[in-house]
């Protein structure tokens, strides 16, 4: 890599290696091309100062093209009206002219070409008795015009170059920007699944612990029914997180998610929950450490949620108490794999909500078929047992479940119902090409 001191360092070198060349070419062959000339003054000490303010003046190019340029024109205007004759002098008012033309402004350099041609061709120096060669003359207005060309030439080049280079530090940052709103993506992704997974499972752990031990004394047989639901529950969501980290480190796909929609469109945090729930169906054990791996028994791979079968997804929430009613109105078919675990995980937050919210309060699931939609309403009637205090009431879950059905182009209600309870409506598409 090179160094900021190094970088720097690299122009100014070959602007001193370009004066000097120009020097040398301009000191001798000015000397020769003024020896060579009739009727022309012979170089003194003023014609050689001449010829090196030129070169000298090209140090400074890079920083003042304008006046490097306006410095060279004088000096060649001076040294032609001494008399001294046309000769290499010329070399550092081209280059100059081209440093002019590429770094600053056109409107100000190419102008003073034809002002340069008329004080120091025709027909300035013709009126102050110094005539040019017409042959000359006319040669000096095409070297002119290609002298234009190729600065312009050069600056279109650099332009292209500019813009190709902004066009290129364009497609990075949106490179860029889309990296990290795919890495947030993921993250929101990866923190809806840990909420699915986990809250349910918690939710009606810390049910069934209070119920637990508020029975443990009067009604042991109760209690007894309940420790064993935590059991169940505890299990199941150690097993599901184990899971969900096996799949979270081997970041791979799994077979079932071609279901999910694509048809162009971007991958949202849905067909990553989808493959993560097809992953707890597919995969067998991992995450463990090696050291641990003999000594604990496999753990146990839960299926992924689907609505296909209600009562196995129900199976939990009742075991925990909870009574649950279902209701499958049209001709159930086979939902896209994202569709079905995102209609799953809403029953089942819901659920959760009701356990957590209104602890005895029954519940009914009912799923309704559509050509090209499927609709979900969980309502909760008025708690008979009176709320529990068994933990906070803040969460996330509505947000949550309204995000899921929003990312696959559908939408979802949730509030009081006018008789009392709670009510969540969900309506998601049932077509490949949904989103």
């Amino acid at each position: 890599m090179t160094a900021p001191g190094e970088s720097k360092r690299g122009p100014v070198v070959q602007d001193w290696v370009l004066a000097m060349v120009v020097a040398v070419i301009q000191l001798g062959g000015g000397r020769n091309a003024n020896l060579r000339q009739t009727g022309v003054h012979t170089i003194d000490a003023l014609g050689y100062v001449l010829l090196l303010v030129g070169p000298v003046a090209l140090l400074l190019r890079r920083s003042y093209p304008l006046p490097v340029l306006l410095v060279t024109i004088a000096s060649c205007a001076v040294y032609l009206l001494r008399g001294y004759g046309y000769g290499p002098i010329f070399v550092s008012l081209v280059i100059a002219f081209i440093s002019a033309a590429i770094v600053g402004s056109r409107w100000w350099t190419y102008p003073l070409a034809p002002i340069g041609y008329f004080a120091l061709v025709w027909p300035l120096p013709t009126l102050v008795g110094h005539p040019a060669n017409p042959w000359l003359a006319f040669g000096m207005i095409a070297w002119l015009g290609v002298l234009v060309a190729i600065a312009e030439g050069i600056r279109q080049r650099q332009a292209v170059l500019v813009a190709r280079r902004q066009r290129a530090e364009a497609a990075r940052r949106d490179e860029e920007a889309q990296r990290e709103r795919r890495a947030s993506e993921e993250r929101l992704a990866i923190a809806r699944e840990l909420h699915d997974v986990l809250a349910h499972s918690l939710s009606l752990i810390n049910v069934q612990s209070s119920v637990a031990l508020e029975l443990f004394d009067k009604r042991p047989e109760q209690a007894e029914s309940a420790l064993a639901a935590i059991k169940t529950a505890s299990r199941d969501a150690l097993a599901e997180v184990h899971t969900l980290l096996h799949s979270i480190r081997s970041g791979g796909s799994t077979p079932g998610t071609e279901e999910a929609p694509e048809s162009g469109a971007e991958r949202t945090p849905e067909s990553a929950n989808g493959r993560r729930d097809s992953e707890r169906a597919q995969d067998n054990s991992a995450g463990r450490n090696a050291g641990v791996a003999e000594a604990r028994p496999s753990a146990p791979r839960s299926p992924a949620p689907s609505i296909e079968d209600l009562d196995t997804l129900l199976q939990r929430a009742r075991a925990a108490g909870l009574t649950v009613d279902t209701r499958v109105i049209g001709t159930a078919h086979k939902l896209p794999s994202v569709v079905d675990v995102a209609a799953a995980r809403i029953i089942q937050e819901s659920l959760t909500n009701v356990a957590r919210h209104a602890p005895g309060a029954p519940a009914a699931v009912t799923v309704r078929y559509a050509a090209d939609s499927v609709e979900i309403t969980i309502d909760n009637a008025r708690a008979t047992a009176p709320q529990s205090k068994s933990g906070p009431s803040g969460g996330n879950g509505i947000l949550g479940m309204r995000e899921r059905a929003h990312a696959l182009g559908g939408q979802l209600i949730a509030g009081p119902r006018p008789s009392g309870g709670f009510r969540v409506v969900a309506r998601l598409p049932s077509q490949e090409e949904a989103k």
